[in-house]
């Protein structure tokens, strides 16, 4: 039986990527994956043949074609219910949706100014108004989160959270793939948090699964000149 297919962008630079990648890889579905290199001289020709959108990513499963980083993520959580990728609760799992939904339509600010780049970590850089306002929600969104839904500093579950755990709502979900690529932004651009998100950063950054993106990131030869800042 063929495995499915994601096409993805470099993984150094692309977050969009990442999202559908660790849906994926965390809902514990085998799959292949093909890089197409961002603005190389043959991109444009390439991503139109490859992609129906002209975008990555795109999961490609059998006459399935499924483009758009939440809508893979989506497919991943119905293909293995049992990995848990939305809660269970009603209410929770449109939270969680809300809040996913919020990362796709803002944030322009931090992803104007903080580019995503896995492989390097800048100092010194001031957050301009915009970007300062984005930071400050997301930081909202992940203590709000954290503090009714995830295990706290004594070790007790959050008094809504499934299954406990550290992440935004205890056990992890499609909010926290929404929120991966924010993680390594404020962790390689020295963005200063409160205490309540370096834990929520630790625990993203601690999946096996994202240390073998970075280590992947790492690995690739291509640079991309205008998103080094």
């Amino acid at each position: 039986m063929t495995k499915p297919l994601l096409i993805i962008g470099n993984k150094n630079y692309s977050s969009w990527s990442l999202r559908g990648w660790l849906a994926l890889t965390m809902a514990g579905i085998d799959f292949d994956e093909k890089i197409i290199p961002l603005f190389e001289s043959d991109h444009a020709d390439t991503m139109a043949r490859e992609t129906p959108a002209g975008k990555v990513p795109v999961l490609i499963d059998g006459d399935a074609t499924i483009w758009e980083s939440l809508a893979i993520a989506e497919y991943a959580a119905e293909l293995n219910p049992d990995a848990g990728l939305w809660p269970a609760d009603a209410g929770l799992r449109a939270e969680a949706r809300s809040i996913s939904c919020e990362m796709i339509s803002g944030f322009t600010g931090l992803r104007n100014q903080f580019h995503m780049n896995c492989r390097r970590r800048i100092e010194g850089i001031t957050p301009s108004e915009a970007a300062a306002a984005d930071i400050t929600r997301i930081q909202h969104i992940w203590r709000d989160c954290r503090n009714k839904y995830s295990d706290n500093e004594a070790g007790e579950a959050g008094e809504a959270g499934e299954a406990g755990g550290d992440f935004l709502f205890g056990a992890f979900s499609i909010a926290d793939v929404m929120y991966a690529p924010v993680v390594f932004r404020f962790e390689n651009y020295f963005i200063d948090v409160d205490p309540i998100c370096r834990a929520y950063m630790t625990a993203i950054l601690s999946l096996p699964a994202i240390q073998a993106w970075k280590a992947a990131a790492e690995a690739e030869p291509w640079v991309i000149e205008e998103e080094e800042l």
